[in-house]
């Protein structure tokens, strides 16, 4: 999902990265594949397909096709939100894509009747607290994305699987491997690596307008491709 988001913002909000950007998105991602060690060098995914009863072909385009969507869902967001004509606020926004949800939720919560335990069975306080701290994640999102870009947020996204891992090891004995360590800091060392970019800044004009005037009209008349090269400039 990293280098999906990055190419989409790419295409869809006609970002340019730099080298240095790009390097450090690809390290990211490969010090995220190598952290997740304990996933794909289980004893259970050594087995034969036909003993773990994987279809490798149709998981790994599954996947393939869920982070493609992911980055281009992060990306048309962020541009629906950035260089919004009906001027929703963020809330509002987030409420509008949220209503789309209640009717499949719904349509399962009535087909499966709640199964053995009934509807709501099974929740506690410790439940609810979760499901309002995982809303209120969402929220956050929205914001990380409204306020910085949808990059930011996934370097945020990658951070956050190494800080669970680390808490996961010290309070649930989970595992943390040599290779999980290395690839932790590898994880960690891209992040900075993107962050502290010496790379001159280019931006696009359009988005400086949408962000301080966030007139359609002004950003429609101004082409795609303008940008201040602010290395040049100085």
């Amino acid at each position: 999902k990293i280098l999906t988001t990055a190419t989409f913002s790419s295409i869809i909000l006609n970002r340019k990265y730099s080298a240095v950007k790009w390097r450090a998105l690809l390290i990211l991602s490969i010090g995220v594949l190598l952290f997740s060690e304990p996933l794909w060098n289980s004893d259970e995914a050594k087995l034969p397909t036909n003993e773990n009863k994987m279809n490798v072909i149709l998981g790994t385009a599954a996947v393939l096709t869920e982070v493609i969507l992911s980055g281009f869902a992060s990306i048309y967001f962020e541009k629906v939100i950035k260089t919004d004509v009906e001027q929703l606020n963020i809330w509002e926004r987030n409420f509008q894509l949220a209503l789309a949800s209640f009717p499949v939720y719904l349509t399962f919560i009535a087909a499966y009747r709640g199964e053995e335990e009934g509807y709501f069975g099974g929740w506690s306080w410790v439940t609810f607290w979760l499901a309002f701290l995982g809303a209120a994640g969402g929220l956050l999102v929205a914001l990380s994305i409204k306020y910085g870009d949808a990059i930011l947020k996934t370097l945020a996204t990658t951070g956050a699987i190494v800080l669970s891992a680390l808490l996961d090891h010290a309070w649930l004995g989970g595992p943390l491997t040599a290779v999980m360590s290395l690839a932790g800091c590898i994880v960690v060392l891209a992040i900075f690596d993107y962050t502290f970019d010496p790379t001159p800044q280019t931006f696009n004009v359009a988005e400086i307008l949408a962000k301080s005037s966030g007139s359609s009209e002004d950003i429609e008349s101004l082409s795609c491709h303008e940008d201040i090269d602010m290395g040049k400039k100085s």
